[in-house]
């Protein structure tokens, strides 16, 4: 590859975060879910140039396990058999209003002020599949879409999976079903597919615990 021309190469986009001002923030709209609105910012050039953002609390993926046991002994409710030794992993299946698509996707959800990644993969799990977890693991955190979201998610890995309540909110109408552990990665790339579900089972495997 050619280096470029140093007379023509922009050197005043570097990393450095000193060379970057915020001359004003403006939110433009609260919604309860999250908020919208602008930084001005004077960019290392000297120019200024407003930058949107959404800005929405934190979030966790829980990629969980569940032995072919514990499924056979539990009531019927799942979309595929799952009454065998094999074990699996649990996903729900909606509609995305936003995007107009029904995604199979791994249970997640916000973290509520107070709580750890942790904490709100357990909570978050049983509301919308009706099992607790015994054992949980936060596998990463990251930002998410650092482009246009101010919003940071985390990856949970949850096993020794026990019946418990499931408790759904308002706004989620879910199916439950689960996936052989084998298969979970290939599943979640068959479209439509979606981030939150591949990055999390990505981890997991890199991990080691698919």
């Amino acid at each position: 590859m050619t280096p470029p021309d140093e007379s023509t190469a922009n050197t005043g986009t570097g990393p450095d975060a000193d060379d970057w001002s915020l001359v004003e923030e403006v939110t433009e709209y609260e919604t309860g879910w999250y908020d919208g609105g602008y930084d001005l910012v004077e960019q290392p050039d000297g120019t200024e140039k407003r930058y949107y953002w959404a800005d929405l609390p934190p979030a966790v993926v829980v990629v969980a396990r569940i032995d072919g046991g514990v499924l056979a002994e539990t009531e019927d409710g799942f979309t595929d058999d799952g009454a065998d030794d094999e074990d699996r992993l649990l996903f729900v299946e909606q509609y995305r209003p936003t995007i107009r698509e029904t995604h199979l996707e791994l249970p997640a959800g916000i973290v509520e002020d107070g709580e750890s990644y942790t904490t709100a993969a357990a909570r978050e799990l049983e509301e919308e599949t009706g099992f607790r977890p015994s054992s949980t693991a936060l596998l990463q955190e990251y930002a998410v879409a650092t482009g246009v979201l101010r919003h940071d998610r985390g990856v949970v890995y949850a096993e020794g999976l026990e019946p418990g309540q499931r408790e759904l909110d308002n706004n989620e109408f879910l199916a439950v079903t689960t996936v052989p552990v084998d298969e979970a990665l290939e599943r979640a790339r068959e479209q439509p597919a979606n981030d939150s579900t591949m990055t999390a089972l990505s981890l997991a495997k890199e991990d080691g615990f698919l």
